[in-house]
């Protein structure tokens, strides 16, 4: 009887479908969406674009790291910018030139400090 354990077990493990993606980034069709939309295609859109990708980017971080539910608000963001083009670019657009600036210090990658002495 023993013998058909091992036999038993790869048959169950082989059994179970793979496991459903608790944030699905690829269902949320982001490309596709920015693809369709014939506003986001213009250059002034270009901004609105990259950051609906940055947020497709990083809902798939979130995924990766078992966050599915941030996935999921991520997610939720982008199809809410997405439904109203016309609209995100008009409420988009912060203007404040030195909060676009520290913005763009935080995004450089800091080189590591040096070890602390013992």
């Amino acid at each position: 009887m023993w013998r058909f354990v091992p036999a038993l077990g790869l048959a169950l493990a082989s059994s179970v479908g793979p496991a459903v993606a608790a944030c699905d980034v690829k269902g949320a069709q982001i490309e596709e969406a920015i693809a369709a939309k014939s506003a986001l295609r213009s250059d002034a859109n270009a901004q609105l674009v990259r950051d609906l990708r940055t947020l497709r980017d990083a809902a798939i971080v979130l995924d990766t790291y078992k966050f599915p539910g941030e996935c999921e608000v991520l997610l939720g963001v982008a199809k809410s910018l997405l439904a109203d083009p016309g609209k995100t670019i008009e409420q988009g657009g912060d203007t404040d030139e030195d909060k676009a600036e520290s913005l763009i210090e935080a995004r450089e990658p800091k080189e590591a400090a040096p070890p602390k002495a013992k």
